[in-house]
């Protein structure tokens, strides 16, 4: 089971090291990071995709929570919240398929942020749903690049 984790900590040097230490020291695999820093500088949050049945969860969280530098755990699993992920994917393109491409990107309302004489770089947010359907579809017109920003997540309340 997938989960998402908001942690809050103090945007300090090696803070990074020691939670994905942690994860790697106790065998949890991360799926997706990202760290940016909150709209107070001298914090960051960090947005923590992983696998793992409830008590690894648990687990996760007791020991997040026990690092110095950690300020809050949120685990998303237990109420509303906002993700989004976004994407840079690289679709090869032709004469022919060109405005094809480019159509299925505006019923998705990505965004076309290069064009090349034989591919499209195409920017698209979303949820996990959105961005996977966008990406089977393009796979037709044959993918060359793609970057992933991993998942973003803020609570609704």
């Amino acid at each position: 089971m997938r989960h998402t984790i908001s942690v809050l900590v103090e945007n300090k040097f090696g803070v990074l090291t020691r939670v994905a230490g942690l994860f790697s020291g106790r065998g949890f695999n991360i799926d997706s990071l990202n760290v940016a820093p909150t709209q107070d500088p001298s914090v960051s949050r960090m947005s923590i995709v992983t696998r793992g049945d409830d008590a690894t969860l648990e687990q996760i969280v007791k020991q997040l929570n026990k690092l110095v530098d950690v300020l809050k755990v949120i685990d998303f699993r237990d109420g509303e919240y906002i993700d989004r992920e976004v994407i840079l994917v690289k679709v090869s393109v032709d004469a022919k398929t060109r405005a094809e491409v480019m159509q299925v990107s505006d019923i998705f309302r990505a965004k076309i942020v290069d064009v090349q004489a034989k591919s499209l770089t195409i920017e698209i947010t979303g949820g996990e749903g959105k961005i996977e359907k966008f990406l089977d579809l393009m796979q037709a017109y044959g993918i060359s690049d793609l970057t992933r920003t991993g998942k973003v997540a803020l609570p609704r309340k």
